[in-house]
């Protein structure tokens, strides 16, 4: 903003400064504000606005498809507590040592692999319903269309019946 001279400020009748004047009581503030730009100049930048293009939708889509798997799979909960990724169990009567996936009868607890299955059939079934939605297209082919409606189909029906093992085998007992 220009600095106004003293017979603007008569002529339009204002006579209190607000603080972007050039007028100051304080010489300390003047200097400060004048000193440096009397062998400074700044310099004239032509900086141009980046120009960002948006995603496609199939790497939106990926995008939140890998969300939605971190989080439901527990990957905060494995950050935080650090499980041990598979667990063991000693066979009672050979004296082996076996691998065991999940954690049975404790609920608030799980091992990574355990989550990450888990996780993964939350994702099959929700890119089976996917597929059901693409099978609705009027455009596509009716072979195609078949293929995607079994596809789903089977997908939702293989997520259901594993997700559904799984709880068994964490729960034992449930739903009995």
């Amino acid at each position: 903003m220009a600095p106004r001279s003293d017979s603007q400020t008569l002529a339009t009748g204002s006579s209190v400064s607000d603080g972007s004047d050039q007028s100051s009581i304080d010489p300390i503030f003047h200097l400060l504000r004048l000193l440096p730009f009397s062998f400074l100049r700044p310099p004239r930048l032509r900086l141009k606005i980046p120009s960002f293009t948006l995603p496609s939708p199939m790497t939106v889509y990926a995008l939140i498809l890998l969300t939605y798997f971190l989080v439901v799979s527990g990957f905060v909960y494995d950050v935080i507590v650090e499980p041990p990724g598979i667990g063991s169990t000693q066979d009672p009567v050979t004296g082996t040592v076996r691998p065991v996936v999940f954690m049975s009868g404790r609920v608030n607890g799980q091992y990574i692999i355990e989550g990450l299955s888990s996780g993964f059939m939350f994702v099959l079934g929700g890119i089976g319903i996917v597929m059901l939605d693409l099978a609705l297209d009027k455009n596509r082919a009716k072979s195609v269309k078949a293929s995607y409606a079994t596809a789903g189909i089977s997908s939702i029906v293989i997520a259901y019946v594993m997700s559904m093992l799984f709880v068994r085998i964490k729960i034992p007992g449930y739903l009995h």
